[in-house]
């Protein structure tokens, strides 16, 4: 905004407005009011004057309010897409919990952010975790009874996930919702080998009671379409997004390895995410025994990341397996949360990222690897083959097959993708920001909450 006062009168002010945004709309209301309420005589604006101000105003203006359920999980992608959308003229209400809370949520123009569950309640007995919930789902019925957005976008179902899938569902279309919905596992439950009869006919309500569905790969669409029978006009294919969330400093790759006690001239490769059997990491301990039969390659392996819940067998095999295998000081094991302060560390001390999974639909942290510019060694499993351009970002290889794995590793170490890293770091971030931008994903978004309401964006 520019605000230009003429000398040309004695009590004259001469009001022009540029370069507006829906940022400094509230700035001008206010300037008026104040105007208003002095004994200065105003300029009229010219009749041209006033048209270009409507185009602003108007162009300034959210067209569509919708509001954000996000389960009270997967902050990073709540945050990106919350922050995408209203530069895409949406107004977006998040309704999430401490999970998802940081501090650009209460700052940002078009947005607001609703903390329905305060508190971590991890040293909470059973019967507080039970009210916390209950309070939870009361005031998640209540907002949407009485709440302005006419969509509801689900990324993530809550604690109940059969009840939010049936009885919510219809809730919200009693109401008149229209209801989009992100599926990043069609079926989570078959991948980890959980799946029934209730699991799929629940999901079957859940998908055709949607207005409209997002997945994130092709092979994703003609699942949920043959599967589950739903419309192919009503699902969109939206590439996984780069994760933006996180704090990326001008921590160095060198200076990251310094302080978890490497040598500049070991060769890191990491393993991120919560450990959970279908990750098949007890096929990257293998490999990494094969891997250090080559005395004169210096490896090290690094595991970080939480156990889920249900897998406690799981972390205690793998513990086996590295006592006996490696000893005390053969790997780096964190298997607790990382803080998202703490995640560049592991990404940039890193040399590669190893994906050795059994299934996978998609991968999160394969692209918050490419965010911190970290080429990947994954299994040709689910859209890994969509997402790695070998020689370029990675390399693929045959699942459940160590030797493979192992040889898939060793080349990438002998390939210029490594022998240049410092170089390829920032343009493997470059090709993450081109093509798995928030600004894509808001563009396809928005197009679609409009088509839900018949409007037109544009």
């Amino acid at each position: 905004m520019r605000i230009c006062c003429s000398s040309g009168r004695e009590s004259g002010i001469s009001v022009r407005l540029s370069g507006c945004t829906s940022r400094n709309m509230s700035e001008i209301g206010n300037l008026g009011v104040m105007m208003l309420q002095t004994n200065s005589v105003v300029e009229e604006p010219s009749a041209n004057e006033v048209e270009v101000q409507k185009e602003v105003t108007s162009a300034a203006l959210p067209v569509i309010d919708m509001a954000l359920l996000t389960g009270c999980q997967d902050r990073h992608y709540a945050f990106g897409l919350a922050t995408a959308l209203v530069a895409h003229r949406v107004h977006v209400e998040i309704i999430g919990g401490d999970e998802i809370d940081s501090p650009e949520l209460h700052v940002t123009a078009n947005l607001r952010f609703m903390n329905f569950r305060t508190g971590r309640s991890d040293d909470a007995n059973i019967a507080q975790k039970l009210w916390k919930l209950i309070v939870y789902y009361a005031k998640l019925i209540w907002y949407t009874a009485r709440s302005r957005p006419p969509i509801l976008h689900i990324l993530w179902n809550n604690k109940f996930e059969y009840f939010d899938r049936t009885i919510l569902m219809l809730y919200y279309k009693v109401l008149g919702k229209r209801v989009a919905l992100t599926a990043h596992n069609v079926n989570q439950a078959r991948r980890d080998g959980k799946d029934s009869w209730l699991n799929r006919t629940t999901l079957k309500v859940q998908y055709r009671l949607c207005d409209h569905i997002f997945v994130h790969t092709q092979k994703m669409k003609s699942e949920l379409c043959e599967d589950f029978g739903v419309p192919t006009k009503a699902v969109t294919v939206i590439r996984y997004p780069v994760n933006n969330a996180f704090p990326d400093t001008e921590l160095t790759p060198n200076a990251a390895k310094r302080r978890l006690g490497l040598d500049e001239e070991e060769k890191a490769i990491l393993f991120f995410g919560r450990i959970v059997p279908y990750k098949g990491i007890e096929y990257l301990l293998e490999a990494y025994q094969l891997l250090l039969t080559d005395k004169r390659a210096k490896y090290k392996l690094i595991l970080a990341g939480g156990p889920k819940k249900g897998a406690e067998q799981y972390v205690q095999q793998l513990r086996s397996i590295l006592s006996e295998s490696f000893g005390q000081e053969g790997v780096i094991l964190k298997t607790q949360f990382v803080p998202d302060n703490e995640m560049e560390l592991y990404f940039k001390a890193a040399d590669v990222l190893a994906l050795p999974y059994k299934e996978i639909f998609q991968s999160g942290v394969l692209f918050l690897a490419y965010s911190f510019g970290l080429p990947v060694v994954a299994t040709d499993v689910g859209s890994f083959r969509e997402d790695v351009v070998e020689g370029s970002t990675g390399f693929l290889c045959k699942p459940g097959e160590p030797a493979e794995l192992a040889k898939a590793i060793e080349t990438y170490f002998a390939s210029n993708l490594y022998k240049n890293l410092n170089v390829r770091r920032p343009e493997l971030k470059e090709y993450a920001n081109l093509n798995h931008s928030w600004h894509a994903v808001a563009e396809l978004t928005g197009n679609a909450y409009a088509k839900m309401l018949g409007r037109n964006l544009s």
